[in-house]
């Protein structure tokens, strides 16, 4: 599974009634991947109804070309999702807050056989620290860990709790102090291959800032974004929809037989150099199509 084929993941609390409807494309067809939340999206008190929600969905999956993962709460969540009937339907799981401290915790309770996914979340104060951010990659990047790990995600409001703000009405995430430190993740974790999607706006009524804010996060690299409602999704997809420009550069720098320099769109293009991005060009093409208006 790549993490391009993630789009606007719609975060859904695990207390909702109609999960099933979800999970089984019956609510939201358009959707592409969904994230149940035992963690901050409920309270302390729900858990245990949460966690039955998701035994009893569990049983219900059906083969409906959804991407499903749980955001457990912590490692004891974990491990009761992990022992109910059904879990191999699941795609994979949401680790809350992960550091380099308590990576070891989760990975202690997921068998070696086991087919889930990882998808690790940056939304501690270590993540204003680099050095913590290297350590975290490096044990990341580890064989019994790298091939679990599709992406990892930045919890933007919980990095914005720890500065002890929170997101002004028309900014986007890199245009508050995150911004910086988004940039100096980008710089850590994609250049060892381990990718990045952006965080998530959580404003329902400002369509126009949440464009920009789409727009910053394909030129970060950042594909793949938490969705707080289904009428954000089609906006924040429609973005990573490719430029026919775009699309035929890329091919040209794909082809086997591009010399090692050339010109387009008035343009240099040097495959050795370009190659990465020409190659997630493509992918983004396969998967979101080629706007060629």
């Amino acid at each position: 599974m790549s993490y391009l084929q993630l789009g606007a993941s719609l975060y859904v609390p695990a207390t909702r009634g109609d999960l099933v409807e979800i999970a089984n494309r019956r609510r939201f067809p358009e959707l592409r991947s969904v994230i149940f939340c035992t963690e901050d999206a409920i309270a302390a008190a729900d858990v245990p109804q949460a966690v039955a929600n998701l035994r009893c969905l569990l049983m219900q999956l059906e083969p409906v070309g959804l991407r499903r993962f749980v955001r457990v709460r912590n490692p004891e969540v974990l491990s009761v999702l992990l022992a109910a009937e059904g879990i191999q339907h699941l795609d994979g799981i949401v680790l809350p807050k992960l550091t380099r401290h308590n990576l070891a915790d989760y990975l202690r309770v997921i068998p070696e056989a086991s087919s889930l996914r990882l998808m690790p979340t940056l939304e501690t104060a270590d993540v204003f620290d680099p050095s913590e951010m290297r350590a975290l990659r490096d044990l990341l990047l580890a064989d019994r860990v790298r091939p679990r790990v599709i992406c990892l995600r930045i919890g933007g409001n919980d990095l914005l709790q720890v500065l002890g703000l929170r997101r002004p009405r028309g900014r986007t995430i890199y245009e508050t102090p995150l911004g910086p430190s988004i940039a100096q993740l980008v710089t850590i974790f994609p250049p060892q291959g381990l990718s990045l999607t952006a965080p998530v706006f959580d404003r329902f009524d400002d369509a126009e800032t949440l464009a920009r804010e789409v727009r910053m996060d394909v030129e970060f690299g950042l594909l793949g974004k938490t969705a707080i409602h289904p009428q954000q999704i089609p906006l924040i997809e429609s973005h990573y929809c490719v430029g026919e420009m775009d699309w035929e550069t890329a091919q040209r720098i794909l082809h086997r037989d591009a010399p090692p320099v050339f010109r387009h769109n008035d343009v240099m293009c040097e495959p050795a150099t370009h190659y990465r991005w020409a190659n997630v060009i493509y992918q983004r093409a396969e998967i979101y199509g080629v706007d060629r208006s």
